[in-house]
């Protein structure tokens, strides 16, 4: 069924602010990783301008970093969605409660990750800009998320947001307030799913573009219906020998 002249105009401007915001986002990350004095691998080669070492500072910077790194891996939710418009009564502002849902569960977890770096930097694990200062911190990152990949718990979660609509058609609510309520669910989901390569940041570095370009790829990826569940293991044995690479230099 193809869509109303009314409905096109509209659907085409909320994509176009959808990928604007992302675009923004990505702007916002690479002129703070230009006052933090790093190169987009997120080595230091100038002074740090803007020290991350406080809530105040960190949480703005890790929830833009959601809205960079996390906001492209919703694209196929929001089309599946945008499916189910024309045959089970999905209205557009469900479309944006969908989107407002799975948001703000993001920003909830980007304020949790700014206190755990901030207990990392007081316990000197990370330094300030949010890179590890010993091996064995990061050896034990990729090994942990690595293992995680082959866990039932990775399991459940990414088979929800890799197959979103059978969680739409199992969770079904109309109107704004329906699309939000099951925006929730699915951002707990991919939270679940995802929170290890937001981690793995420690490792590269929080500041470096390069480090969060390629999570974001592969997460990306992760989430396509036709390779997705074809290379969650295979990037857990990749970054569990990785983890025992950088372990056996540490030591």
């Amino acid at each position: 069924m193809t869509s109303s002249p009314v409905q096109f105009p509209l659907r085409a401007i909320l994509w176009v602010a959808f990928f604007a915001a992302i675009l923004a986002a990505w702007a916002f990350l690479f002129m703070m990783a230009q006052m933090s004095g790093v190169d987009v691998i997120g080595r230091p080669v100038g002074m740090n301008m803007m020290p991350m070492t406080t809530f105040g500072a960190l949480f703005p910077m890790w929830a833009i970093m959601m809205a960079a790194m996390m906001l492209p891996t919703l694209i196929p939710t929001l089309r599946t969605y945008e499916k189910l418009m024309y045959s089970a009564d999905g209205t557009r502002a469900g479309w944006l409660g969908v989107l407002l849902g799975y948001f703000i569960v993001w920003v909830g977890f980007a304020a949790l990750i700014s206190l755990v770096q901030i207990g990392l930097i007081a316990g000197q694990l990370v330094d300030t800009l949010g890179i590890s200062t010993t091996g064995f911190f990061a050896a034990a990152l990729l090994i942990v998320v690595g293992a995680f990949q082959f866990t039932r718990a990775k399991e459940i979660c990414h088979g929800v947001c890799h197959a979103p609509m059978t969680y739409f058609l199992g969770h079904w609510k109309t109107g704004f307030g329906g699309g939000l309520r099951m925006g929730l669910g699915l951002g707990a989901f991919c939270v679940g799913c995802c929170w290890g390569f937001m981690a793995l940041g420690f490792v590269g570095g929080v500041m470096s573009l390069l480090w969060m370009g390629l999570a974001t790829l592969f997460m990306v990826f992760e989430k396509l219906p036709e390779v997705g569940h074809r290379v969650t293991k295979p990037a857990g044995a990749l970054l569990i020998l990785a983890g025992l690479g950088v372990a056996a230099m540490a030591i």
